[in-house]
C-alpha cells in the first residue's frame, strides 16, 4: 500500500514538473537564437513535456488522472459537486 502512495505521489509530481516545459514554448520565438537552435529547443521541451505527463499519468492510474482531467474541463467548473460526480463516473 505504501509502494502504491510513493508511486502515485511520483505520478503527481511529473504531471506537475512538465507544466514549465509546455509554459516555456511560447518563450521561445522571443530568444536571441538562430532558427535552427529555436526549434530544436522547442521540440526537446515539447517532448519532455509530453513524456513527463504521460509517464506521471500511467503512474498515477485511470481513474485518478480521469478525475484530475475533469478538474480542468470548462463545461465542469460551474456544475455542483453533486452533479459533477455523476458526470464522472
Amino acid at each position: 500500500m505504501k509502494k502504491k502512495k510513493q508511486t502515485i505521489k511520483l505520478g503527481i509530481i511529473l504531471i506537475i514538473l512538465c507544466i514549465p516545459f509546455f509554459l516555456f514554448l511560447p518563450v521561445v520565438p522571443f530568444l536571441e537564437m538562430d532558427a535552427k537552435t529555436k526549434i530544436t529547443l522547442s521540440t526537446i521541451s515539447l517532448i519532455i513535456g509530453e513524456v513527463m505527463f504521460w509517464v506521471g499519468g500511467i503512474l498515477v492510474g485511470k481513474e485518478l488522472l480521469g478525475k484530475y482531467k475533469s478538474y480542468f474541463k470548462p463545461k465542469n467548473w460551474f456544475i455542483k459537486k453533486a452533479d459533477q460526480n455523476k458526470d464522472v463516473n
